[in-house]
C-alpha cells in the first residue's frame, strides 16, 4: 500500500500537482526555527527503524555558499531565539561574524578560515555578502553585523539576569564601556573584564580567569586574526555558553568611534564611512581588500553560472553539543 502511494505522489509531483519529498523535507527544515517537533520520513521500501530524520533539537540552518566560504542563513531574531534557548538547555554556542575583510583574509590564512568555520554559527556581517548571495539566486535574509548582536546579547543579559566577561580594548575604554552597561542593562552582571592587550604567553591565565568567573557571555573585543585564534584554541577550558567575538564594537559604545548612519549601513557604504574617519589609516586596507573581495566575488559567480547554477543553498544540522552543561 505505501509504494502504491509513493508511486502516486511521484507520477503527481512530475506534473507539479504534489510536492515532491525533497521538497517536503527541505519545507520542514526551513520551519526548524520555529518548530520544536521531530519528523520522520519514510519512503517505500526503507525499514522503520532507518527512516530518514530530520531532528530540530540542535540547530538546523540554510546554508549559503559564498566565495566558498559556508554562511548560516539566518535572522538576528532568530539568532538571538536561538541563543535563549540553548542557554536555557545548557552546551555551548561560539559565534562568528564574517565581513568583506575576514572573507578575504581566510582566503590568505588557512588558521583564521579554520577557527571561523568551526564557530556554531558564521554570520553575514556586511551588505556586500547578502549582495552576492542574491546575484547567485540564494538570498541570505539580512545582514547579522556583529555590533548589532552584541547589543542584543546585553538586552538578553538584562532581561535574564545574565553573568557577561568583556575582554578587549583599552583599559578606560573598557571602564568607559561598563559603566554604560550598568546604566542601561542594570540587570546584567559584569563578573569580570579585561583589556584586549596581553601577550601569547599570557593566553592562558586570560582563558583561566574568564573560566573562573564563571560567565553566561563572552564578549571578545580583539581585532582579527587574534580574537578568532584566541577563542578557537581556548573556549574548551573557557566553557563559556555564549562566546562572540565583536571586534572594535566596545570603541563604538563607548564613543571613541562613530558609526555610519543607518542609510549608510543599509547601502553598503559603513566601511566608507569608517574610512572618512581615518583616511590615512584604513585607505591600503580597504583599496586591497575591496579590490580582492572583487576579484573573489566575480570568480565565484562565474564559477557558478558556468556550472549550470546548481551551487544552492544546503541544507544542513549543526551539532553544537560540545560538552555537558555546566
Amino acid at each position: 500500500m505505501a509504494r502504491a502511494v509513493w508511486s502516486f505522489c511521484r507520477w503527481k509531483s512530475a506534473v507539479g500537482v504534489l510536492p515532491t519529498y525533497a521538497t517536503v523535507r527541505e519545507s520542514a527544515n526551513r520551519a526548524s526555527f520555529f518548530c520544536r517537533k521531530e519528523f520522520r520520513f519514510n519512503r517505500p521500501g526503507q525499514r522503520r527503524g532507518r527512516a530518514a530524520r530530520i531532528s530540530f533539537v540542535s540547530l538546523p540552518t540554510l546554508k549559503v555558499s559564498l566565495c566558498g566560504i559556508t554562511i548560516d542563513a539566518v535572522t538576528m531574531s532568530q539568532v538571538v531565539e536561538h541563543i535563549g534557548e540553548r542557554l536555557e538547555r545548557g552546551g555551548i554556542i561560539s559565534i562568528s561574524a564574517v565581513n568583506v575583510a575576514k572573507l578575504v583574509n581566510m582566503h590568505r590564512d588557512p588558521l583564521l578560515r579554520e577557527s571561523v568555520e568551526s564557530g556554531d554559527l558564521v554570520l553575514a556581517d556586511g551588505m556586500p555578502l547578502v549582495w552576492l548571495s542574491r546575484l547567485k539566486g540564494d538570498p541570505l535574509p539580512e545582514r547579522v553585523a556583529g555590533i548589532d548582536l552584541m547589543y542584543e546579547l546585553f538586552k538578553l543579559a538584562d532581561q535574564r539576569a545574565l553573568r557577561v566577561f568583556l575582554l578587549g580594548a583599552k583599559s578606560d575604554t573598557l571602564e568607559r564601556v561598563v559603566r554604560i552597561i550598568r546604566e542601561e542593562y542594570p540587570n546584567a552582571m559584569i563578573v569580570g573584564y579585561r583589556d584586549g592587550y596581553f601577550r601569547e604567553h599570557e593566553y592562558e591565565e586570560v582563558a583561566c580567569s574568564v573560566r573562573d568567573a564563571r560567565p553566561d557571555i563572552l564578549l571578545v573585543a580583539i581585532s582579527s586574526p587574534k580574537k578568532e585564534l584566541f577563542m578557537l584554541r581556548w573556549s574548551s577550558l573557557m566553557n563559556v555558553p555564549v562566546c562572540h567575538g565583536v571586534g572594535g564594537s566596545f570603541d563604538v559604545m563607548a564613543g571613541l568611534t562613530r558609526r555610519a548612519p543607518k542609510w549608510m549601513q543599509r547601502s553598503g557604504l559603513e566601511w566608507f564611512y569608517r574610512f572618512l574617519q581615518e583616511p590615512r589609516r584604513m585607505w591600503k586596507r580597504y583599496l586591497v581588500t575591496n579590490l580582492l573581495f572583487t576579484g573573489l566575488a566575480v570568480y565565484d559567480l562565474a564559477h557558478w553560472y558556468l556550472g549550470g547554477r546548481t551551487c544552492k543553498t544546503t541544507i544542513a544540522r549543526k551539532d553544537n553539543e560540545h560538552g555537558p552543561s555546566r
